[in-house]
């Protein structure tokens, strides 16, 4: 368990949270080992983040002072935490990578499905407005603007594209109904505390999804995918895409995840992450990259994307 959340500290490090680095390194230097928690967490040490996080929101239990500490004071209460509770993200920042990766696809009347949605905030990012290098992009009253360091542009050919998305749904072992105060506060849980920009993103994408939220599914996306192709809408290109679910799967439910794809009926274009440092590139960016294109075998690299989307490295001229 002392790798694993050494492993964390250094990825919290990469990604700009110096609180949660400190704190992982205290709780991988913990004097003994901390059961029952590591039976229950096994190699997430994030799971534990999140709950130090949720006691620290809603009773305003100073966890960051002496982690080590409140681990010990709430062990029980987090061993529960871990057991019931998954860990749910939903990173608005990466439409800022999404919304060209969508655009690059060129069709003007598409229906969204997630895959691993969590609250389904992604599956909005036609309601918040976009700023880049070559032009802005999205309703000019939008509740929330996304921006950050663009590394390479976004070509000005695909920010004046329109697209209008015409369904929205998304499938996950446990979807969160954003709806809820309870539901709110996890998804703040899981928000590292010293980033205060991605909890105010988080908070003005809930303000988007309030009105009129997303249809999401409860269930298996691998086993409920061939039917969710299925039902599509004839005059709208069906685009599936996800974020970060698709890394736990194992080789073999992917290889299910894939062959369902191949036996859709009718077009089905696919927009995927995957992390860099499972390839063998010798550009590490440490981040995701990004593909989108019609499905098929092989598919487009068209971004380089931090984790949380805070940079952008676009790689692919308009389509």
């Amino acid at each position: 368990m002392r790798r694993a959340f050494l492993h964390q500290a250094a990825a919290c490090d990469a990604s700009g949270s110096p609180l949660y680095r400190d704190v992982c390194r205290s709780l991988a230097g913990a004097p003994r080992p901390l059961a029952p928690v590591d039976d229950d967490i096994g190699h997430h040490p994030i799971r534990v983040l999140g709950g130090l996080h949720y006691l620290a929101l809603r009773d305003g239990v100073d966890a960051w002072r002496d982690p080590v500490g409140a681990v010990e004071a709430h062990r029980d209460w987090l061993a529960e935490f871990i057991r019931t509770r998954r860990v749910q993200t939903n990173e608005v920042q990466r439409c800022w990578a999404l919304l060209p990766a969508l655009l690059s696809l060129g069709a003007p009347r598409v229906e969204l499905l997630e895959l691993g949605p969590s609250a389904g905030l992604n599956l909005l990012l036609t309601r918040y407005r976009y700023r880049y290098e070559n032009g802005g992009w999205g309703p000019a009253d939008a509740p929330l603007v996304l921006d950050g360091e663009e590394r390479a542009p976004v070509p000005e050919a695909l920010l004046v594209r329109k697209v209008e998305v015409v369904r929205r749904r998304g499938v996950d072992l446990d979807p969160v109904d954003a709806t809820t105060e309870d539901a709110r506060l996890l998804l703040r849980a899981f928000v590292w505390a010293d980033q205060a920009e991605r909890l105010a993103r988080l908070d003005a994408a809930l303000a988007a999804l309030a009105s009129d939220p997303p249809e999401l599914i409860r269930g298996d996306y691998v086993e409920l995918l061939p039917e969710l192709l299925d039902d599509r809408v004839d005059d709208a290109l069906l685009v599936v895409f996800q974020t970060a679910s698709t890394q736990y799967l194992t080789p073999e439910r992917y290889t299910e995840l894939e062959l369902a794809m191949s036996s859709a009926r009718g077009p089905v274009a696919f927009i995927s992450t995957r992390r860099t440092e499972e390839r063998s590139d010798p550009a590490f960016h440490h981040g995701y990259e990004l593909e989108a294109d019609m499905w098929s075998k092989r598919r487009t690299l068209v971004a380089r994307l931090g984790f949380h989307g805070q940079w952008l490295e676009w790689l692919a001229g308009p389509a």
